[in-house]
């Protein structure tokens, strides 16, 4: 049975219904360009696009929109990566005996490839993501599916090793069912929301196949992902980067994409911070957590996307609209979490003797913390040379906990001053033990337990103490700490992580999490065959054998970001 074309300029009439009817060859008549040769950018032009400020993307831009104490006419420039994207093509450490770097690729490479390509999933003979999970041992649940936020360390394998058409795939049918409308219930969400995970249902009957997304209406908690649109951005950026082809993130539904996601999380409301409120559940920790509020993890992705974003908008009239608004949040939000979500040794004593119940603009305890909630824990736990973003800070709560993707997209998108960079990377190597141990990487430390455990999570039997979220050890963070590692200047340390993880990693069939206080033991529910647990691998072997890799998913300082500045400072926002 034949289904009408769809129009994307009616893509609002889409009813809930229709998701599960059979989709049209839609890219045929809505993205016809992109059957047209892609245009590469120049290679030996002066500036990249990372190489705009905010302050030059800011010219042009009405004088009484200006943001108070930032200079929109100044032209200082982003300063350029030390190491700029391999050219087009490029295989790393696949199907090549020695890297030209003379990194010796280890046996288990080749494994992971296959395994990784094993998880390929199809929609009408093309490659459009990769599938969660291939543990056939257990239920399917929703690890049949394709997931945004999975799929971002396979996209970034495919373009390490010169195979971006999966990718551009993923982000146009992601796109398209971004336009769908999205309904729980009787409500219906915003236009922007990209979707958690979608999946290919095949009709042996009819001899068709069907794009199916959730959008939250099925997860667990119904709660509908905050940080796939984020991802998505991010992942669009290191397309383009990667392969110099500016054609896709330049299509005008591109640019409508980015621009509907943006919407969202820059609208005007009652909100007197300019960190994104959020609810438990929203993000990779898709549980009841307590990181409801304002997670570190939304926070770094909401900052790196703004960023990816002011480098992909076309400077159209839509676009400096956006483009005008982003440098605004982007000063208001680094100087936020600058200054508010950063713990260190000075930091902890300033908190541990502060005042409560102050009024007016000169308090210092701006949100009255009160001392006697900072955890035992934390004074233990902090060294004297090191610091990190604390998972959570609102009005009379400060969250003390370690959230490692955070912290690492702090480094890659230079929310974390490079100071703050070196930092993290100190109490990572200070705190080995606790947040790597015997296999890396802690998703957040400490564990909650008894009574806390109870009433925060709860009672979530999969969240008990040093498991899953709780404390639990994910292989595919190896990825972010390598790249946060190559942008710090540590490879040793991402190194000596990844040397951990592949004594065990392919003996235990790849697992989802690892259990425990040191991450020794399995996770009692984790999947086998856990593709981004395989991907997240490749990436942080391919970017330890070429570094140059790093320019896809890191962003640099920009020198006309506000100054770090202490609390005890008199300064609004």
């Amino acid at each position: 049975m034949s289904t009408p074309d769809v129009d994307v300029n009616h893509n609002k009439n889409i009813k809930t219904e229709d998701l599960l009817c059979p989709l049209v060859e839609y890219e045929e008549c809505d993205f016809s360009k992109l059957l047209e040769k892609p245009r590469l950018l120049n290679i030996e032009r002066q500036r990249s696009l990372d190489e705009r400020s905010l302050s030059e993307l800011s010219i042009g831009m009405s004088p009484h929109h200006s943001t108070r104490g930032v200079d929109l006419n100044s032209s200082r420039i982003f300063e350029k990566l030390d190491y700029i994207c391999s050219p087009v093509g490029r295989r790393s450490g696949f199907s090549t005996p020695r890297s030209q770097t003379g990194f010796d690729p280890h046996p288990m490479v080749a494994e992971a490839w296959e395994a990784l390509r094993r998880s390929l999933v199809y929609f009408r003979g093309q490659p459009v993501g990769t599938i969660a999970a291939l543990d056939n041992t257990e239920e399917n649940l929703n690890y049949d599916q394709v997931f945004v936020r999975d799929f971002v360390p396979s996209a970034l394998a495919f373009l390490m090793n010169g195979e971006p058409e999966i990718v551009r795939n993923f982000i146009l049918k992601t796109l398209r069912l971004q336009s769908w409308e999205k309904k729980i219930d009787r409500f219906q969400l915003g236009e922007g929301v990209m979707p958690a995970s979608f999946k290919v249902l095949h009709d042996p009957v009819r001899n068709s196949e069907t794009l199916i997304a959730d959008f939250g209406e099925s997860a667990i908690g119904r709660v509908a992902p905050v940080d796939s649109g984020f991802w998505w951005i991010i992942l669009l950026r290191a397309y383009t980067k990667s392969t110099g082809d500016t054609s896709l993130a330049e299509l005008p539904e591109c640019q409508k994409g980015m621009r509907l996601i943006l919407s969202l999380c820059l609208s005007e409301g009652f909100d007197t911070f300019p960190t994104l409120l959020c609810a438990d559940g929203c993000c990779m920790i898709d549980r009841r957590m307590g990181v409801y509020g304002y997670p570190i993890e939304i926070q770094a992705l909401f900052f790196m996307a703004l960023r990816c974003a002011l480098l992909l908008l076309k400077q159209d009239d839509e676009g400096k609209e956006f483009i005008e608004r982003i440098v605004k949040r982007l000063h208001a939000l680094s100087y936020h979490m600058r200054s508010y979500f950063w713990l260190d040794l000075k930091q902890l004593n300033d908190i541990y003797r502060y005042k409560t119940e102050e009024y007016s603009h000169t308090a210092v305890n701006k949100f009255n913390v009160m001392p006697d909630s900072l955890p035992e824990w934390v004074f233990d736990f902090m060294p004297l040379r090191g610091g990190y973003f604390i998972g959570n800070v609102s009005p009379a709560r400060m969250d003390f906990r370690w959230f490692c993707l955070g912290n690492c997209i702090a480094i890659l998108s230079s929310l974390a001053t490079p100071e703050q960079s070196t930092a993290i990377m100190d109490l990572i190597e200070s705190r080995w033990e606790e947040l790597v141990g015997e296999m890396p990487l802690k998703v957040c430390y400490p564990a909650m337990e008894t009574h806390e455990w109870r009433i925060i999570t709860g009672c979530d039997p999969k969240n008990t103490r040093w498991s899953y979220h709780n404390g639990g050890s994910w292989p595919v963070l190896l990825w972010l700490l390598t790249a946060a590692c190559v942008k710090t200047g540590r490879p040793q340390i991402a190194r000596r992580a990844i040397e951990i993880a592949e004594a065990r990693l392919l003996k235990d069939h790849w697992p989802e999490y690892y259990d425990g206080k040191l991450g020794r033991y399995i996770g009692k529910q984790s999947r086998k065959a856990q593709t981004w647990s395989i991907a997240g691998y490749l990436v942080a072997k391919m970017m330890l054998e070429d570094p140059s890799h790093l320019g896809m998913i890191a962003i640099e300082e920009d020198k006309q970001m506000k100054p770090l500045l202490r609390r005890s400072n008199s300064w609004t926002l």
